[in-house]
């Protein structure tokens, strides 16, 4: 495991809260990670996001495109987003970490933090953008972000693609394990913990490809119905941070404990919430055949080695929800344009062939998909190194 490039931990002189920049390496002096906000945040956490950024970045390498993957970061806030302070937290942190931001790190929304709020305290704190330091980057600045600006007014029933996009990412790669390994769709239930941004979209779009959503989990427990439950109604009757009315519930859905999902029966798993729900313990109760990595380090190591054991397969987070962030570079540096069709034809494509070169280098290796995407994410990291230089 190598040292990060840069990592700072700030106090905050009015609650005493603090905040956590790892910048885990630079390609062409730049870095790319979103900014979270959850209680209990730590700085060993953002590093670990860090190295996960950079192998994304590496990942979506293509000599051909003309976006050129960025060095990984990650910040973090150990505050809870609903606080009241958590605003004003945010801003003084921005203010802080200016710099920063100015410079070389690339930053936008994560966990518990919205793009449009990011963007209002990025204002407050003095900044031009949150993605800043990527501009000396682009040949047509004025273009870029207008282009990508426009990517974000695009809705699609009623939801913005930049929330969506990720979700398509992630429904890709659950898509293509299944082709790979000769499962219908029609055959295959799905248990979702997060309703959000990613939990949400990701339920969409397995559901219009023909898959069944038998439970979902938010703030308040899990909503579960053996014969499908109705996610278009759900994702109406959700409030910003991804929590579900209850009013909305139809005859047969049933109201569980929050930690159901992980037993509900069904092939396919997908922790779309918080870091670190599966453990050693309660991985036990597992009986689906794939776990998908909507969120960020969902599962701990221990508990990968149990599930590899008993034939349970993770799909990584590197690989799985490594779209939206792709998609926002594929905008700003002018691979695809402004517009929905476009970009779900490029997300899809491009997370099918890197799904299907993880699982295929797994198979051939005899490792684990998360161990054939970090060797796949090393070897882009070398191409990108010889061709720009290694910034370490």
């Amino acid at each position: 495991m190598t040292t990060p490039l840069l990592s700072l931990t700030w106090t905050d002189h009015i609650t005493g809260r603090q905040g956590f920049l790892v910048v885990d390496r630079l390609v062409r002096g730049v870095s790319s990670g979103g900014l979270r906000m959850r209680p209990g945040c730590t700085l060993d956490e953002v590093a670990g996001l860090a190295r996960g950024m950079s192998m994304k970045e590496a990942l979506h390498y293509n000599p051909e495109s003309r976006y050129v993957p960025l060095g990984g970061a990650k910040g973090g806030i150990d505050c809870d987003p609903r606080d009241p302070e958590a605003y004003g937290l945010l801003v003084r942190y921005l203010q802080t970490m200016r710099p920063y931001i100015e410079s070389f790190w690339t930053t936008g929304e994560d966990l518990g933090l919205a793009q449009d709020v990011v963007d209002r305290a990025a204002a407050e704190a003095g900044l031009v953008s949150s993605i800043q330091a990527v501009y000396p980057l682009l040949d047509d600045e004025a273009g870029a972000r207008r282009r990508l600006a426009d990517a974000f007014a695009v809705q699609v029933d009623g939801i913005g693609l930049d929330e969506l996009v990720g979700g398509c990412g992630v429904a890709e790669s659950v898509l293509m394990a299944l082709d790979r390994a000769g499962v219908p769709y029609w055959r295959t239930r799905v248990a979702v913990q997060g309703l959000g941004t990613m939990g949400g979209a990701t339920a969409r779009f397995l559901t219009r490809a023909g898959l069944t959503v038998v439970a979902v989990a938010d703030i308040k427990g899990t909503i579960a119905n053996p014969a499908g439950l109705d996610i278009e109604a759900l994702l109406a009757a959700r409030d910003a941070y991804g929590t579900v009315d209850r009013a909305a519930l139809r005859p047969g859905d049933r109201e569980l404990p929050g930690d159901a999902w992980l037993a509900a029966e069904a092939e396919v798993l997908v922790p779309a919430a918080v870091s670190y729900t599966i453990d050693a313990t309660n991985q036990e109760r597992i009986t689906a055949r794939w776990i998908a990595e909507a969120a960020n380090m969902p599962v701990r190591a221990e508990a990968e080695e149990l599930l590899a054991a008993r034939g349970v397969t993770v799909l990584p987070d590197v690989v799985v929800n490594s779209a939206t962030n792709a998609w926002w570079w594929w905008t700003l540096f002018g691979d695809i344009g402004a517009d929905a069709d476009e970009a779900f034809t490029h997300t899809r494509r491009s997370m099918r062939a890197l799904t299907d070169r993880t699982l295929a280098r797994a198979e051939t290796e005899g490792t684990t998909p998360r161990a054939a995407a970090h060797a796949l994410a090393a070897d882009r990291l070398l191409m990108i190194a010889e061709r720009f230089g290694q910034h370490r």
